[in-house]
């Protein structure tokens, strides 16, 4: 062997111990985001948030005086995509310590495995199926390494049929209230619908069959149409903003005298923007005790994270944004416990979970509400906040001038404490 070909060599094992020592000194993420899918009306600001939190995590130190290396890639809301992800993330050489992931059908496609793989999975969708971890209430298989910050889409949906029963009662109005599900005929939209009609029932609605629009924004005035004969009082939209405000403006043309109920992901300030007064007077759950600019101690940080990708300062960021901080701060916590304990192994950060009961990460005062996750349950929170999207005025212009005028205000109406029933549990 020549010097020079010795020398190549030297270089390269150096090379390559090098990179294993930069890889030793980092802690890996895997980051599921939809920018360019039919959910990625509200999937933007939310994995823009992820972004930001964990750059901002890596200026102020990382984790345990490590960096967290966050590997992001937009699937486009396509599931074959989110599981090609997946088997690079967990691949032995290559095994992260934690995924932030996003939609329903891509995260109940991956429980399975991330039970196998011991891989926690804190997701954006709040299916009730993610928060069974043993399995034990038979309505879905185990999910011992799936987390969510907020309440279920199912719990979301039980709240918002308490309060419609209850705005029944108190309007006067006779006979039996009417109620519908509306939505795509997909996991997310659907995951809600057998717990709410279910619940519709015992609190004394007649539950109408199911009007069904697609994920993306269209003409749904057909929709409008079946909901103006069939006499509903209340209909649940079970989409995201983008098709919701199709269907919210295409009813308030052909002149629908209902009240929607909208899923979490389906309301927040872009969406009464762009839909104007069609977006008066919907009901919808809020995961945080505040939205932008709101009045707690806590938004000191979220306005230090949002300045990661705007130095300006003056980007408004909806509900969703804030919803994200909290949840990537659970995980950089749980992460934290981790390092402290044996190393950030999947194992460790999922036990993390359960080190603490009225959990608010630090420095999130009075914008995180306080979550608690057990061995035996996921739910991490049980209160659902209910606002109210409030319309007064032309919504052409900067958000930012929109809210600060109150020509769109979020109004809170009730805080639903749910009770943890059994039979609610899973599903």
């Amino acid at each position: 062997m020549t010097i020079k070909s010795l020398l190549g060599t030297v270089s390269l094992a150096l090379l390559l111990g090098g990179a294993s020592a930069a890889a030793q000194a980092q802690i890996a993420i895997g980051h599921l985001a939809d920018y360019s899918g039919g959910t990625s009306d509200v999937g933007t600001p939310y994995g823009q948030a992820v972004a930001d939190t964990f750059a901002w995590v890596n200026k102020n130190g990382g984790v345990g005086g490590k960096q967290v290396n966050v590997d992001t890639n937009d699937y486009g809301y396509q599931v074959p995509r989110a599981i090609a992800l997946y088997k690079k993330w967990s691949a032995p050489d290559s095994k992260v310590a934690a995924i932030m992931g996003w939609g329903t059908a891509d995260t109940e496609a991956l429980t399975g495995f991330v039970a196998q793989d011991k891989i926690p999975y804190f997701s954006a969708s709040y299916a009730a199926a993610l928060t069974d971890p043993e399995g034990a209430s038979g309505k879905a298989k185990p999910a011992p390494y799936n987390f969510f910050y907020g309440p279920s889409y199912s719990d979301a949906m039980r709240a918002m049929l308490i309060w419609a029963a209850d705005d029944w009662k108190a309007k006067g109005k006779p006979g039996k209230p009417k109620f519908v599900h509306m939505g795509a005929n997909h996991p997310y939209p659907n995951a809600p619908k057998a717990a709410g009609e279910a619940l519709a029932a015992e609190l004394g609605f007649e539950v109408l069959p199911p009007l069904v629009f697609a994920l993306t924004p269209g003409d749904y005035s057909a929709q409008c149409l079946s909901l103006k004969s069939s006499g509903a009082n209340y209909a649940y939209l079970g989409n995201t903003a983008a098709s919701n405000i199709s269907v919210m403006k295409a009813c308030k043309t052909a002149g629908v005298d209902v009240q929607f109920l909208s899923n979490v992901w389906g309301m927040d300030e872009n969406a009464a923007k762009a839909a104007g007064d069609a977006a008066d007077g919907v009901i919808f759950p809020l995961r945080t005790a505040v939205a932008w600019n709101g009045n707690a101690p806590g938004m000191k940080t979220v306005m230090e994270i949002s300045k990661m990708s705007d130095p300006t300062g003056k980007v408004y960021r909806p509900v969703h944004y804030i919803a994200a901080v909290c949840s990537a701060l659970y995980l950089k916590e749980a992460l934290d416990w981790a390092a402290k304990n044996e190393g950030a192994t999947g194992e460790n950060v999922a036990n993390a979970f359960y080190q603490k009961k009225d959990w608010v990460p630090a420095g999130m005062e009075g914008v995180c509400n306080p979550s608690t996750w057990t061995e035996k349950d996921h739910r991490g929170t049980l209160k659902v906040d209910l606002y109210r999207s409030k319309i007064s005025g032309a919504t052409d212009g900067d958000i930012n001038d929109l809210m600060a005028k109150g020509t769109i205000k979020l109004e809170k109406v009730k805080t639903v404490e749910l009770p943890r029933k059994p039979e609610w549990f899973g599903w």
